[in-house]
């Protein structure tokens, strides 16, 4: 028989957060969620984990960037980015090839099937985007991007007017 969980009790010697009021916490879980909802569509038609697709959508937006700078861009571990890359270059979704003659930077674009499954995911990305802003008036939805826009202000790869 399982007993619902109660909150740890405070103490003198302990001040756990309370999680479901801390800022970072709450954003996590509103970014996994979203994330995942739209995630579920595109893995199941692909086999593309969600850090395959935020690579594709950094690099359908920002063509010939390196790996650090994709890692850069989404603020994402370089060795999760790493795999990723890994492989959607084995599937044949994105295209590596050297800088010049400088063997140890490479440049990244999506290839023609990369491509393709851009154009699938990305207008289900933006209707999931547009389900979740219905939520909110007109008058909410300006106050969040002007929020946002203030708080990822020097973010990693967030350039003003990219978002």
């Amino acid at each position: 028989m399982s007993h619902p969980r109660k909150p740890a009790p405070a103490g003198a010697e302990h001040a756990p957060l309370e999680l479901e009021r801390f800022l970072p916490y709450q954003l996590s879980i509103l970014s996994n969620t979203v994330s995942q909802g739209i995630a579920n569509d595109y893995q199941r038609r692909y086999d593309l984990s969600m850090t395959e697709w935020r690579v594709m959508a950094v690099l359908a937006r920002f063509h010939g960037l390196s790996a650090r700078e994709v890692a850069e861009r989404t603020a994402m571990d370089k060795v999760a980015v790493s795999r990723a890359l890994a492989g959607l270059v084995e599937t044949g979704r994105v295209h590596r090839e050297t800088h010049g003659n400088d063997k140890r930077r490479s440049v990244l674009s999506l290839t023609e099937a990369g491509w393709h499954i851009h154009d699938d995911v990305a207008p289900m990305a933006r209707a999931h985007e547009r389900e979740l802003l219905a939520r909110l008036d007109e008058n909410e939805r300006q106050w969040l991007a002007r929020i946002l826009d203030k708080l990822l202000e020097d973010a990693p790869g967030m350039k003003p007017g990219e978002r």
